[in-house]
């Protein structure tokens, strides 16, 4: 059964109710319907009125009356906001609304999980020949130090684990092991050591058993890739979908409170029904 079976058959099992607050564009309507008569999730309508969700942000978050008032004028914040309070157990958002909206918005109205400092994304990479790996972070943080490279790998390994069973860690870089020098191989090499997961690594070798053997690194059987940058990371994940006829699900994101998934601007409907489920399937 695949990742994305799995996570069907999970989140069939349970009454979970998402937001999506970008009901305007068809496709979100469309993805919406699928999911109901799938019996997938409830998708709750965005609440119309901002008073019941101004003492949340006041009280979870410590803002004041004024900018809590004015934030949830805006349909994000309203949705993370029901989030906060229980009335959802994800927001879907992302169709419409640029990644740094989404991110405010659950920042703010949902919050980090305690010990969790940094945020960060992946996408459940889905191939032709049946293989199924996590990418990160191809969508959030642009130029992470050591310690967010290891954040990134620790949340992308729970991620892993909760849709692929077994989550095996590689850290990449242009260089395997010692192979070569440079700022980038450095702190890549330094995010390994503060995580324990295997790095610096080049992707022949996290995916090639025999490429690994040869250069001395890992078992070459990584299912869950961690990029050394955002440019990286972004750039691999649409070359697998352009070149490969890879399906890109996600961005999902780590480390808030509540599930939350930013959707690309380009998505498609069965995407966004698919990203749905994975999104929910964390929680």
């Amino acid at each position: 059964m695949s990742a994305l079976e799995a996570a069907r058959e999970r989140v069939r099992n349970r009454v979970s109710r998402v937001v999506m607050p970008e009901m305007e564009d068809d496709r979100i309507v469309h993805a919406a319907a699928r999911l109901k008569g799938d019996r997938l999730c409830e998708v709750v309508p965005l609440a119309d009125a901002v008073e019941p969700y101004v003492e949340t942000l006041v009280q979870a978050r410590g803002m004041k009356e004024g900018i809590a008032r004015r934030m949830l004028t805006r349909p994000l914040y309203r949705a993370a906001a029901m989030v906060a309070k229980g009335e959802a157990d994800a927001m879907v958002a992302g169709a419409v609304s640029p990644t740094k909206a989404v991110i405010e918005a659950a920042s703010i109205g949902i919050g980090l999980e305690e010990g969790v400092g940094l945020p960060s994304s992946f996408f459940l990479m889905r191939f032709p020949d049946g293989r199924e790996l996590i990418f990160a972070d191809c969508g959030l943080n642009v130029a992470p130090d050591a310690e967010g490279l290891a954040a990134i790998a620790r949340a992308s390994q729970r991620s892993g684990k909760a849709l692929l069973g077994d989550a095996r860690v590689a850290l990449l870089s242009f260089s395997t092991d010692r192979s070569g020098v440079g700022e980038s191989v450095d702190r890549v090499r330094e995010a390994a050591e503060l995580s324990g997961f295997v790095g610096p690594v080049q992707g022949d070798a996290a995916l090639n058993p025999r490429v690994a053997e040869k250069k001395g690194m890992g078992d070459g059987r990584a299912n869950v890739l961690v990029f050394p940058s955002l440019d990286a990371g972004n750039i691999a994940y649409k070359l697998a979908q352009e070149l490969a006829g890879a399906q890109a699900l996600g961005p999902i994101l780590q480390g808030f409170r509540h599930p939350v998934c930013d959707l690309s601007r380009g998505v498609r409907v069965d995407d966004i029904v698919d990203a749905t489920v994975v999104t929910l399937a964390l929680g």
